[in-house]
């Protein structure tokens, strides 16, 4: 009787050990084909929706200088919902737009002024999530030495009125209006 309950228990660990060889055998193989489509920058169907694989993605698009692809590959990556990727893929976005901007120099930048706003917008949304990411920040200065922002003056054209007076039928009761 004893044995018995030895060699049931002995058989269930024994079980248990090997269904878990068999799954980590199985994420192991995943791993390994994700890791070829990132080395290999292009992504097959299965390692589309390995969100690690679409960011290899967007990265070798921006790379081999296809902007536009990257920029959707970027923004499908900002709208997904793994948020650590999220943010890097607003950062890359960021860097994107910025090289294109600067392009044809520093001097031309001002005609790239659209872009130079879309890069400061990723670069604030990536501090806006992670304050202490300091790539973006100096970036971001960047930027904003690029295309500084003016702070609008409210210029007031006319200038207040004299405060008014009014007459009031109380006896010995002055009222001033504002």
């Amino acid at each position: 009787m004893k044995r018995s309950i030895v060699h049931g228990a002995f058989a269930a660990v024994a079980l248990a050990c090997g269904s878990l060889a068999a799954h980590h055998a199985l994420r192991l193989d995943r791993i390994k084909r994700t890791n070829a489509a990132i080395t290999s920058a292009r992504v097959s169907d299965f390692e589309a929706s390995v969100p690690e694989a679409r960011f290899a993605r967007a990265l070798a698009f921006a790379r081999a200088g296809e902007s536009e692809a990257a920029v959707k590959a970027y923004k499908a990556l900002i709208e997904g919902d793994r948020r650590d990727l999220g943010r890097a893929a607003a950062y890359n976005l960021g860097n994107l737009y910025m090289r294109d901007a600067l392009a044809n120099g520093a001097s031309e930048a001002f005609r790239s002024l659209p872009l130079i706003e879309l890069a400061k917008q990723r670069y604030r949304d990536v501090l806006r999530n992670e304050p202490a990411h300091w790539d973006a920040r100096y970036n971001l200065s960047r930027a904003l030495q690029l295309a500084p922002e003016l702070e609008q003056q409210i210029e007031e054209k006319e200038e207040p009125p004299e405060r008014e007076q009014s007459t009031s039928t109380l006896q010995g009761v002055r009222i001033d209006l504002p």
